[in-house]
């Protein structure tokens, strides 16, 4: 367990520094103060330079809805939005479930919506190759390259680990670097299997739908050899302490998303199917899984 328990000595520095980095925060944090205004954090899952425009459109909808100014940025990465939450500087974040898990034992964040997508409240992690790679299974990535999307996401990083694992490849909380000739965190997923179909890398550990953001020239070259057990979906989560009136008002904003006239925004918040209701009970797998690994205790 050593490697792993120095990332998470490292992921926690991460975001007790993160604040440090993120000025556009810090100067959103500052007009919520003077203005009354609500902060959404985005973690960049997918290029940042689309989910700018995204969510100028989201946030001018939920301005709509909710009747205040809302204000949304993109992080730097994960452990930025746990950051983010802890301090002040955002009340509500976009997240997956391994952060989630962190900032509820470590800030008392708590989740209030999760995404259904392609029908399911669940999805998984996998290892995707190049289809003229020769790489067939888990075993033959023995001494490879790998892009992973970000050290405390669960299916970009924690949930293919798993999949090494129980190939006999790893023991869980070993360094990878012990199998895999190098190992990259890219930002997201698109970066990671972007790094893939551009030869950068031998094998991307991702979730399931991330080759749906190559261009149709790049989906061709990849296939996938292996796949995790399933996850619960991506969240939305808010900071300890926002008022409740304000959690509900955003929520049925949010849920509002799933009505046929609003559909098509949700285009603009990573495109589920829909959110439905949520609370801390359905990440307790993923929860599991990060003490496991050494995350939390």
């Amino acid at each position: 367990m050593r490697y792993l328990m120095i990332l998470r000595f490292i992921i926690i520095a991460l975001i007790i520094s993160a604040a440090g980095y993120n000025q556009e925060a810090f100067s959103l944090n500052e007009k919520a103060k003077k203005d009354d205004t609500l902060v959404v954090a985005f973690i960049p899952q997918e290029n940042p330079e689309k989910l700018i425009g995204d969510i100028e459109i989201i946030t001018e909808y939920l301005q709509k809805e909710m009747g205040i100014e809302v204000k949304g940025y993109v992080t730097q990465d994960h452990a930025a939005a746990v950051e983010a939450l802890r301090n002040g500087e955002a009340d509500i974040s976009f997240m997956g479930g391994l952060p989630y898990v962190l900032a509820h034992n470590i800030i008392g964040a708590e989740v209030i919506l999760s995404e259904i997508y392609r029908g399911s409240p669940t999805y998984r992690a996998r290892i995707f190759v190049l289809k003229d790679s020769g790489i067939e299974k888990v075993e033959d990535l023995k001494g490879k390259s790998i892009a992973f999307a970000d050290p405390i996401s669960e299916s970009g990083y924690i949930y293919p680990l798993e999949i090494i694992v129980e190939a006999g490849l790893l023991k869980r909380g070993d360094d990878p670097n012990d199998v895999f000739s190098n190992v990259y965190f890219a930002g997201g997923y698109q970066q990671a299997i972007q790094a893939l179909a551009n030869g950068l890398v031998d094998a991307a550990g991702v979730s399931q739908f991330a080759d749906l953001l190559l261009t149709p020239e790049q989906f061709e070259k990849v296939t996938w050899i292996a796949e995790s057990k399933p996850i619960p979906s991506h969240l939305v989560c808010t900071r300890k302490g926002l008022d409740k009136e304000r959690v509900d008002a955003f929520k049925q904003a949010m849920l509002k998303l799933n009505q046929p006239e609003n559909k098509h925004l949700l285009k603009y918040v990573y495109s589920p199917d829909g959110y439905v209701e949520a609370s801390h009970s359905d990440y307790k797998s993923v929860e599991e899984k990060a003490r496991q690994y050494g995350f939390i205790n």
